[in-house]
């Protein structure tokens, strides 16, 4: 499928914690928070152009130059904070002002807007209790439509997915999301027989959630500066 993005695109991303006045230990998450950017920032130094950084007490945000790796960047962040839930805005577009390598903030341009959008229309929905809504939006600034629908369509299923997940299912397939190993590795990493983890994996529909997050990222890997 052809997205028609073209190579001037930057994947802008912002991060907003949900109910963040209702958390009891705000600055330990905050904490925890910083701690998990850096580790992004490190590990995926060749796709980011603007460092993710702590903007507001609940916010954070982060530029792309390849979206090649961009769920894999959301489901480590959503990961090492849960039970933490975050919303997460991602704006396709360019950007218009000065980027500074080391702090995602001053930047400006069409690829913060769209990322700010997504974060106020799943505040909206979320008003509207609108039923598997999600936690991640795309947004773009350019003509491409159809493909930003399908993207936001795969998010829905996926939530729609994870919604049913125990917490042993999440903690089996988190680690099979993050870890990238077989599930061979993954079963004597957890202390459990790989008989376990295959049920585990197919009664959490892993490989179709697993499927849908590596089709995004085929999608947004069509974008480079």
């Amino acid at each position: 499928m052809t997205s028609d993005f073209n190579s001037k695109l930057y994947i802008a991303i912002i991060g907003d914690i949900k109910d963040s006045k209702k958390i009891e230990n705000r600055n330990e998450v905050q904490q925890k928070l910083n701690a998990i950017l850096k580790k992004i920032n490190m590990e995926y130094k060749e796709e980011i152009s603007s460092n993710f950084i702590i903007t507001l007490g609940d916010e954070f945000q982060g530029l792309l130059c390849n979206g090649a790796r961009v769920m894999e960047i959301i489901t480590e962040i959503e990961t090492r904070l849960y039970p933490i839930n975050i919303r997460f805005g991602v704006g396709i577009g360019a950007i218009t002002t000065e980027i500074n390598r080391e702090y995602a903030i001053g930047a400006d341009g069409p690829g913060y807007y769209s990322a700010r959008s997504a974060i106020e229309n799943l505040k909206e929905n979320e008003k509207k209790k609108k039923i598997n809504v999600g936690n991640i939006r795309f947004e773009a600034d350019v003509e491409n439509y159809l493909t930003i629908s399908m993207l936001n369509t795969i998010t829905s299923l996926m939530m729609a997915i994870k919604e049913n997940w125990s917490e042993r299912q999440r903690e089996v397939i988190y680690d099979m999301l993050t870890s990238g190993e077989s599930q061979v590795e993954a079963a004597k990493r957890l202390g459990v027989k790989q008989s376990t983890v295959q049920k585990i994996l197919a009664k959490g529909k892993y490989y179709a959630y697993k499927d849908a997050l590596d089709t995004i990222n085929k999608v947004m890997g069509e974008i480079n500066v």
